[in-house]
């Protein structure tokens, strides 16, 4: 394993046997297709192309993404539609409420695709949303995952105001990489954001995807730079092309050296941390939530 300046051992080429998955069929997932249908929902397991959406569905487990499925930036890791979305649906945060209530969720992750076209980048709709889960699942623990807000300070106001449980937002890769991966965002200004919710007492989580040619010394930065903003959640998993036009593949990591990560992250103080080929943001999210409530 490589702790230097070129990049981790992998495998190069076709997909390895640790990450493939069946798709995912099933009465659980239908039934769980069928509320989100009903409701005129959006998930990101869905829109992104997870891998798990088969093992989350049999769970009645769902990322809701809100404010619509087409995205105002062009991020070349995300599958995503991108283009002119549409004005967002005013009900929108009862119908999430009603699918929470109908799915008999104990944990919900709220996402959303980035909306710069709106003045405070769809932090209303994010507080909206949180209070119609409350409303109606008063016991619900809530996970936001939210893009940066273009660094609007008031736009974290209004959806820290509503007492998530979890602030969840994905530094994504390490800073050379943000000009060809990240269009649009800013490494120093999502870490601002972490460290602004960290200082107002917000539980903080973030992510990264690997395998886009990063470099060990580099991930190491990123979880000093994470540490340093206030974050105690991290999720680390591989980066799997969505589509042709996606930013390609560099390397398949070994699970192996997902376990390394992890032990770096635990040795530098994170209290809870994801590491594995499958783990997204949202990945067992009711799991990580549950440790962290527990050793806060």
């Amino acid at each position: 394993m490589d702790t230097g300046n070129t990049t981790l051992h992998g495998v190069p080429g076709r997909l390895p046997s640790w990450l493939r998955r069946k798709v995912g069929r099933g009465r659980d997932v239908s039934a769980v297709r069928k509320v989100l249908r009903s409701n005129g929902l959006h998930t990101v397991c869905e829109e992104a192309g997870c891998p798990n959406l088969g093992e989350c569905f049999n769970h009645h487990v769902a990322t809701f993404m809100i404010l619509g499925d087409t995205c105002t930036r062009d991020c070349r890791f995300c599958g995503v539609r991108k283009g002119i979305p549409s004005a967002p649906r005013d009900d929108e945060p009862e119908s999430v409420a009603k699918a929470v209530q109908a799915l008999n969720l104990k944990h919900v992750v709220i996402t959303s695709v980035t909306r710069d076209d709106l003045e405070d980048k769809g932090a209303t709709w994010f507080a909206r949303t949180i209070k119609a889960v409350r409303d109606r699942v008063p016991l619900v623990t809530i996970e936001i995952l939210v893009p940066d807000f273009k660094g609007n300070p008031k736009a974290l106001d209004t959806v820290l105001a509503q007492g998530p449980d979890v602030f969840n937002h994905n530094v994504e890769t390490v800073p050379r990489l943000y000009g060809e991966v990240r269009h649009g965002a800013e490494y120093s200004r999502s870490l601002s954001l972490l460290a602004d919710a960290s200082a107002k007492k917000a539980r903080t989580k973030s992510g990264l995807m690997l395998g886009l040619g990063e470099t060990w010394s580099e991930v190491e930065q990123v979880m000093i730079d994470l540490r340093n903003s206030g974050v105690t959640m991290l999720t680390m998993g591989q980066y799997l092309k969505p589509n042709k036009r996606a930013y390609p593949v560099a390397e398949y990591l070994d699970p192996k050296v997902f376990k390394e990560y992890g032990r770096l992250a635990g040795n530098m103080g994170f209290e809870n941390v994801f590491s594995g080929p499958l783990v997204r943001s949202s990945y067992h999210a009711a799991e990580q939530v549950r440790r962290d409530i527990k050793n806060a």
